[in-house]
């Protein structure tokens, strides 16, 4: 038994453990919400700092969203970048698909954000970094 015992400890301290990736330079404010059936709506307005992100995370509903100032830089847990949305843009994030939300511009980028979750869910969860370089 100690050595199954001291196996999975160093198992456990070579693998590490996955961390959540904090959000930086982020702050947000609700406007709105309310419960229909078997749905929270909330609507809030995010913004970003320069250089700020929201840390790798996924909503459990669906998030509809418009760039109000600024530009929004998405990258997928796939560590690909083909989202980059300006102002006046619009965009759409499905269940469970982990991203990162980045401002790499030089002022603030704010997000009108309407979020439909199953009722009594968090606006999102907090996810590790997958592995990309930049975060």
């Amino acid at each position: 038994m100690r050595i199954v015992s001291a196996t999975l400890a160093a198992l456990l301290l070579l693998t590490g453990v996955a961390h959540a990736t904090p959000s930086r330079g982020v702050t947000a404010k609700i406007l709105a919400q309310w419960t229909a059936g078997d749905r929270d709506y909330v609507v809030r307005e995010i913004t970003v700092d320069p250089g700020g992100s929201t840390g790798w995370h996924h909503h459990d509903g669906t998030l509809y969203a418009v760039v109000k100032k600024g530009v929004l830089t998405r990258t997928m847990s796939d560590c690909t970048t083909n989202f980059v949305h300006h102002r006046g843009d619009t965009l759409i994030e499905e269940p469970a698909h982990v991203h990162i939300g980045r401002n790499l511009g030089t002022e603030p980028m704010v997000l009108e954000v309407l979020y439909v979750n199953p009722a009594g869910t968090p606006l999102s969860r907090d996810e590790p970094n997958p592995g990309c370089s930049f975060e």
